[in-house]
């Protein structure tokens, strides 16, 4: 939780924010393999649109907005989903300029290319969902001159913060 920008939170709030939070890539996630088994440059650029869309418009996200309405139909204590911080929105935009270059690559016959920025996708989006990962936040952190404590969010480093 950390590691994409936001405050710490007791236990199950921030279990439960984490839960909601992971929506959208799982979501994003299965679109990927399927656009990646179908070798398929709109279904790349529209995914690539979209994650650009909750970049550039953070609050109205339609992964959170649904996951939102989902989660106050339902009754449950979810924690409602607010705008992402600056490190989640730097990591969706880094995967929104994969999908693109994926998306190109497949329309200009570039083979090899495709193949990589796919490989780097799979790999990218199985370390969040599986690892609790995040590389574009990583990357944001390195980026920003926080290398220490992005490497404190490896999933081998010792004092890991928690849920990052």
């Amino acid at each position: 939780m950390k590691q994409q920008g936001f405050p710490e939170e007791p236990g199950q709030t921030c279990s439960s924010r984490f839960k909601g939070l992971l929506f959208q890539p799982a979501v994003m996630f299965t679109l990927v393999l399927a656009a990646t088994l179908l070798q398929s440059a709109p279904l790349f650029l529209v995914l690539s649109v979209v994650l650009w869309w909750n970049v550039t418009v953070p609050r109205l996200n339609p992964f959170e907005v649904a996951y939102n309405a989902f989660a106050a139909a339902t009754g449950r204590r979810a924690v409602v989903l607010t705008a992402a911080p600056a490190p989640r929105r730097f990591a969706q935009g880094m995967a929104a300029t994969f999908m693109l270059a994926a998306a190109v690559s497949l329309m200009r016959g570039w083979t090899v290319a495709a193949w990589v920025f796919e490989a780097l996708l799979v790999a990218a989006f199985s370390a969040l969902i599986f690892g609790r990962f995040c590389l574009g936040a990583y990357v944001f952190h390195v980026l920003g001159g926080r290398a220490a404590f992005a490497n404190a969010t490896l999933p081998w480093a010792s004092g890991r913060p928690e849920q990052s």
